[in-house]
């Protein structure tokens, strides 16, 4: 059976092994089709281009976006877009800005502890990259204020430790937009219990193309009932390990959490039609 992970990080953005790696080791996992999906940008598909043609696994563009979603954070996940297309030009442009600013604000909320951290230090971890909790969370580290990365979020960086985070994200139906514009497909990443079903209604009518029925947080009755919500509603179904590498909770899954490549290629058709008629 041909096989395809269409969720996967890398140092492009909180992810651990760069593109370049990540394409050996999805030859490695008798992978045939992936899907980069770097956090709010394009540059881990970019970098990981030329190493698939040449190992021959096809890759497709992709990216997780961040979306405002009646105040809170709610990911997307694109596919098939024209990364060359100035929507997705200008939506990454805008989600830098916003990443950026959210650093700033969570770096003075941990002023307020005692920690000092420097926003310089945070790009540095990032490599030029969006900056992301991951990176924050390594220069605290780095400081010795705490010794891991589980406790870094345990004690400072999740959620619940942070309260009402900073916010500046687009609104999922721009989000959609700007994706659709460009020719390509717009799903719910990893739905599982996030989401109410009067949630999940509201992006079907938004516009999306499809959800994640395939991810590592999904018992096997979480991922029938997403089946069936996407039969139901005639949408695309995507799944894949949400690799991160290092120590990542999900790291252990790459080539074992997989969808048939018939999922991939139906999702493939949606496009080149779309783009057709974007023309």
């Amino acid at each position: 059976m041909a096989k395809a992970d269409l969720h996967i990080h890398t140092t492009a953005s909180d992810g651990h092994m760069n593109p370049e790696a990540v394409i050996h080791n999805a030859q490695k996992h008798g992978l045939d089709i992936i899907a980069i999906t770097d956090h709010d940008t394009v540059r881990g598909y970019r970098k990981a281009q030329s190493i698939a043609k040449e190992v021959g696994i096809e890759l497709l563009p992709g990216s997780e976006i961040t979306a405002d979603f009646n105040g809170r954070e709610c990911h997307l996940l694109a596919y098939c877009f024209d990364p060359d297309h100035p929507s997705i030009k200008k939506l990454v442009a805008q989600q830098y800005r916003s990443r950026l600013k959210r650093g700033k604000w969570i770096i003075n909320e941990l002023s307020k502890e005692g920690l000092e951290l420097d926003i310089e230090e945070v790009k540095a971890e990032a490599n030029g990259g969006n900056i992301g909790r991951p990176h924050i969370a390594a220069v605290l580290i780095n400081k010795g204020y705490v010794a891991s990365f589980k406790e870094a979020f345990i004690r400072y960086l999740s959620d619940e430790s942070l309260g009402n985070i900073y916010n500046e994200y687009y609104s999922h139906h721009d989000v959609i937009r700007a994706v659709k514009d460009a020719g390509g497909a717009i799903v719910i990443a990893h739905p599982g219990n996030l989401y109410s079903e009067d949630d999940l209604e509201q992006l079907v009518d938004a516009g999306v193309d499809g959800i994640e029925f395939m991810h590592p947080s999904h018992d096997y009755e979480t991922q029938k009932r997403i089946e069936a919500f996407a039969e139901k509603h005639n949408l695309l179904q995507t799944g894949g390990s949400d690799f991160h590498g290092g120590d990542k909770e999900y790291q252990k899954y790459f080539g074992v959490i997989t969808i048939n490549t018939s999922y991939v290629h139906r999702l493939q058709r949606m496009t080149n039609q779309r783009k057709k008629i974007n023309v």
